[in-house]
């Protein structure tokens, strides 16, 4: 697809970019700090900060430190989402607290946190700028926590949340750094408050387009692409919107298979996969990407204004989030 390998290509330079900077002693720190980086991820949110600067005619190496800076939280959140879900592999490789142990990957966690403002505050750009780009990417980081604790706080209560309140959850837990990595891509390029808006609203709604895809794929993706076993989040009681979706619209007995292993970790595969089976036959694939392409258009529409190869690029990403196969 061409889409991937045009992030394929801007990942290469990113993480040369990235492995320059995480280089220090303790070795072994840096080692666990660069490691889920090292070991896979798109470069997403990095591609997205700098086709944000390239729509409105800002350098590459403007926006470098914003994308490495982004990328950087990114995997300082995935860190300690894995010690928090006690996971023990992300990307086919053991999580950073296994590979290393739980002291370490804390550690290497605070250091990609902290380096990440270290690398804006050391970039070429104007006092202005700099202080743009650490506001807002403090920010979302108090973004990401939040929403972190209400995706615990949802999961741990038997109140089933409403799809407004899920949309609130996610557009701090994900939507947040989708939408900051666009408003530092504009910052590296221009000073005007309504082109960073703009920005700012396309990685918003994209980012929970992403979200909604992404949760999709955790009910009912392809364990060989998600690397994880099929009906994941439904077996952990995960308050997604297809799980929402499924419980709403399920009657009788197909409830009841749901609700069997909704929540439950001891849950036999054969029954997970009846349950997956069930909320399939529901015709939950479509609505929920349905749901997912209404954020997809809202995004599209903040770039309306623009024009050039680095918008075509940003709005075929829409395309490509919102398709990502199960």
């Amino acid at each position: 697809m061409k889409k991937t390998k045009q992030i394929e290509q801007n990942a290469k330079i990113v993480n040369k970019y990235l492995n320059s900077k995480l280089k220090g002693n303790p070795k072994k720190l840096y080692d666990a700090a660069g490691h889920l980086i090292v070991n896979g991820g798109k470069r997403l949110r990095p591609y997205m900060v700098i086709k944000s600067c390239q729509i409105l005619k800002g350098k590459v190496s403007n926006a470098m430190p914003a994308a490495s800076a982004v990328e950087m939280v990114h995997n300082f959140s995935l860190v300690h989402d894995d010690i928090m879900d006690n996971d023990e592999m992300r990307h086919g490789v053991p999580t950073v607290h296994k590979k290393f142990g739980m002291p370490i990957a804390i550690l290497a966690g605070d250091v990609l946190f902290s380096k990440a403002f270290q690398v804006i505050t050391d970039s070429k750009l104007s006092s202005s700028a700099t202080t743009q780009l650490v506001s807002r990417l403090s920010k979302a980081c108090v973004d990401i926590c939040e929403g972190q604790l209400l995706d615990v706080k949802m999961s741990e209560e038997r109140k089933i949340p409403s799809q407004a309140e899920y949309v609130t959850m996610i557009g701090k837990k994900t939507a947040a750094l989708f939408d900051v990595s666009c408003a530092m891509g504009a910052i590296c390029a221009t000073n005007k408050p309504k082109d960073i808006s703009n920005l700012s609203s396309f990685g918003r709604n994209l980012g929970i387009a992403f979200q909604i895809t992404d949760d999709l794929i955790g009910v009912m993706g392809d364990p060989k692409i998600t690397k994880k076993p099929v009906g994941n989040d439904l077996r952990e009681g995960k308050k997604s919107l297809p799980i929402l979706m499924a419980i709403k619209l399920a009657k009788g007995n197909d409830k009841k298979i749901i609700l069997k292993v909704f929540g439950n970790s001891k849950v036999s595969r054969m029954d997970l996969n009846k349950a997956v089976e069930v909320i399939r036959s529901l015709g939950i694939e479509e609505n929920v990407r349905g749901q997912a392409l209404k954020y997809a258009q809202k995004a599209e529409k903040s770039l309306a204004g623009y024009s050039g190869s680095a918008k075509t690029e940003l709005i075929s990403l829409l395309d490509f989030v919102v398709k990502r196969s199960v």
